[in-house]
C-alpha cells in the first residue's frame, strides 16, 4: 500500500479555520466582558479587548503612569499584570480544538506522524502570528479623574505616610494634591516577546490536551495504546471541569439576576469565571494556597478570600481558615469528592472491559484516573495563581498600593491529585461494574475498530479485519405445482443444444403466450372512459402439453 501524502492545502485550511475561530471566540468574550464591566468608559474598548486576549493566551501588560504631576522628576512607575483571564480562554480553546479534531478526522482511520506534525505545526504558527498582532494593538492610555478617587486632603493621608507626614508643603505633598485636583493617565502596552513564547507554549498544551482527550480522533500507527490506556481517563476528567466551569457560570447567572449589578457579575463571569472555580477545586482537595492583597484589588477576589487576604499578612490558606469566615466552606469537598466520582464512573463506562477479572479492571481505572489527575491538577493551580502588581512606585514609594499574590503548593496538588484520582478512579470502576455500564461508551478505536464516519482508507493497516466464516447451508425444496402432471414451466432440453430459456422450444412458448388485457383508459376530467375488465380464468397449457389439472 503506497504511502499517504501530506494533504498540504487541507492543513493549511484547517489551521487557518481553527485559529480565527479561536480568535474570534476570544474577542468576542473578551469585548462583551470589559463593556460589562464598564471599561470603555475609561479608554478604548479595541486596545483593551487586545491586551485581554494576549493575556488569555499568557501574555503579560505591563501599565505606565504619568506621574508628572506629582512635581517630582524621574518618577515612574513600576508594575506589571499577570493573570491570565481563563474565561477568554477556555472559549479559545474548545473553539481551537473542535475546528482542528474535526478536520483531523477526515483524514482517515488513522494519520501519520509527519501529517500530524504538519497539522500541529501550521496551527502553533498561524496562532503566534495573530497574537503578535494582538501585542501590537495592545497598547493604549486610560485617562484617570482624580477627583473620582476619593479626595484625600492635607492632614489626612498625608500625614499617616511613613517619611512622608513630616515633609510638609511643597514637593511630592503639592503633587499629590494637584494629582487630586486634575486629570492623568496611565497607559498599557503588552510584552511581546515574552507574550508570544507563552502563547506559542500555550496553544502547542491545549492541542495535546485535545489529541489526548478525543476518543475518536485518529493517531498515528503504533500510538493505538492511548485509545485505551490514556483517552478514556483524560476525556473524562476534561469532560468534568468544563461542567464545573458552567456551573459556575450558572451561579454567576443566579447573582446576576438577584444582585444590584448584573452586568459587572456577568462580565467578570465572562472574563474569570474559570478562574474562581479552578482555584477552588484545588483548595476542595485540601491543597494549600499562600497568598496576600493589598489595596483596591484585594476586592476583586471572591469571599472569603477577600477578608482572609486583606490583612496582608502570607499564612497559608487552608480550609480550616476560610471556614472560619464561613461555614458554607465544608460543602466545597464535598462536590469536589463527587466531582471526582463522576470523573471516575465516566472513565469506567469508557473503558474497554478486556479479557482479565473485575479487581484487574478496577485498578487499571484507578492508576490511569491517578495518573491523569495528577498531571491536570497542578496544571491549574498554575494556571490559576495570580501576581498583580499595579504599583504607582515613586523612589520607592507606595503611592497608590494595589497588589494581588496568590500562589498554591504545585508538589502536594501533584500528590493529592494523585490520591483523590486513584480513589475516585476504583470506586467509580466498581460502580460501573455493577450496574453493567463499563466498557459500555467504548469508542470504537479502543475496540480495535474505525470509528463511525471516517474514511477507510488506511484501515486495513491499522485495524486487523475481522474474518467471518460461513454457515452450513442448506438449500430450500424445489417448488412443485400440486398434481401428477408434469411442471409446465420446466421444459426438456433441446436437441439442438439449447437448454431452458435459451432453447427455440421456449422462445416459441414465450412468443405464443396470449399478452394480457391493456389498462383501462382514462378521461382527460379525471375519469375513467370504461371498466376494469374481468379477471381471466385460468390460463390456457403450453402446447403440447396434456390437459391434467
Amino acid at each position: 500500500m503506497t504511502a499517504r501524502t501530506t494533504p498540504w492545502v487541507s492543513v493549511l485550511l484547517s489551521a487557518i479555520a481553527s485559529v480565527s475561530w479561536a480568535f474570534l471566540a476570544m474577542t468576542g468574550t473578551a469585548a462583551l466582558g470589559l463593556h460589562l464591566l464598564g471599561a470603555d468608559t475609561a479608554g478604548s474598548l479595541g486596545p483593551m479587548t487586545a491586551a485581554v486576549v494576549a493575556m488569555a493566551a499568557g501574555g503579560r501588560v505591563r501599565p505606565s503612569g504619568d506621574v508628572a504631576v506629582f512635581g517630582m522628576e524621574g518618577a515612574g512607575t513600576q508594575g506589571a499584570i499577570g493573570v491570565m483571564p481563563l474565561g477568554v480562554s477556555l472559549v479559545g480553546a474548545l473553539l481551537l480544538v473542535w475546528v482542528f479534531l474535526r478536520s483531523l478526522r477526515k483524514a482517515g482511520t488513522v494519520v501519520s506522524a509527519g501529517e500530524l506534525a504538519a497539522r500541529v505545526l501550521a496551527v502553533a504558527v498561524f496562532f503566534t502570528a495573530v497574537l503578535g498582532g494582538l501585542a501590537w494593538a495592545g497598547q493604549d492610555t486610560i485617562a484617570i479623574d482624580g477627583a473620582s478617587l476619593g479626595a484625600p486632603q492635607t492632614g489626612g493621608i498625608l500625614d499617616k505616610l511613613p517619611g512622608i507626614g513630616d515633609i510638609g508643603g511643597g514637593g511630592l505633598s503639592d503633587g499629590l494634591q494637584g494629582l487630586i485636583k486634575s486629570k492623568t493617565s496611565v497607559g498599557f502596552h503588552v510584552d511581546t516577546v515574552p507574550t508570544l513564547l507563552r502563547g506559542l507554549v500555550w496553544v502547542l498544551v491545549v492541542l495535546l490536551i485535545a489529541l489526548l482527550a478525543s476518543r475518536r480522533t485518529p493517531l498515528p500507527p503504533g500510538w493505538q495504546g492511548l485509545h485505551r490506556v490514556v483517552r478514556p481517563a483524560v476525556s473524562a476528567l476534561c469532560g468534568v471541569l468544563v461542567l464545573a466551569v458552567l456551573a459556575g457560570f450558572a451561579a454567576a447567572g443566579y447573582a446576576a439576576v438577584t444582585g444590584d449589578e448584573p452586568g459587572r457579575i456577568m462580565g467578570s463571569a465572562l472574563l474569570g469565571a474559570p478562574n474562581g472555580v479552578w482555584l477552588a477545586l484545588p483548595l476542595g482537595l485540601f491543597v494549600q494556597w499562600k497568598g496576600v492583597a493589598t489595596g483596591e484589588l484585594a476586592k476583586v477576589l471572591p469571599d472569603p478570600f477577600d477578608r482572609l487576604l486583606s490583612d496582608g499578612v502570607r499564612e497559608p490558606i487552608t480550609l480550616g481558615r476560610l471556614a472560619e469566615l464561613d461555614d458554607r466552606v465544608w460543602l466545597l469537598p464535598v462536590a469536589v469528592a463527587l466531582m471526582m466520582l463522576t470523573a471516575g464512573a465516566l472513565t469506567a463506562t469508557r473503558t474497554p472491559l478486556g479479557t482479565g477479572s473485575h479487581a484487574g479492571f478496577a485498578g487499571r481505572c484507578a492508576l490511569r484516573l491517578a495518573v491523569a489527575s495528577a498531571v491536570a491538577f497542578p496544571l491549574l493551580v498554575w494556571l490559576t495563581g495570580v501576581s498583580v502588581n499595579a504599583n504607582l512606585s515613586v523612589f520607592g514609594f507606595d503611592a497608590v498600593g494595589a497588589g494581588i499574590e496568590l500562589h498554591g503548593s504545585v508538589p502536594l496538588a501533584l500528590l493529592l491529585g494523585a490520591a483523590w484520582g486513584a480513589g475516585a478512579g476504583g470506586v467509580g470502576a466498581l460502580l460501573a461494574l455493577a450496574t453493567g455500564a463499563a466498557g459500555r461508551q467504548a469508542a470504537p478505536p479502543a475496540l480495535g475498530r474505525p470509528a463511525p464516519g471516517s474514511t477507510a482508507g488506511d484501515s486495513a493497516r491499522t485495524y486487523p479485519a475481522i474474518a467471518y466464516e460461513p454457515g452450513p447451508y442448506v438449500p430450500s425444496p424445489a417448488y412443485r405445482p400440486e398434481g401428477d402432471g408434469p411442471n409446465p414451466y420446466k421444459q426438456p432440453a433441446d436437441p439442438a443444444g439449447g437448454t431452458g430459456d435459451d432453447s427455440p422450444h421456449a422462445a416459441q412458448t414465450m412468443a405464443g403466450a396470449p399478452l394480457p388485457p391493456p389498462l383501462p383508459r382514462r378521461s382527460r376530467g379525471g375519469g375513467r372512459t370504461d371498466k376494469w375488465p374481468d379477471p381471466p380464468g385460468e390460463p390456457p397449457p403450453p402446447p403440447g402439453a396434456p390437459r391434467g389439472r
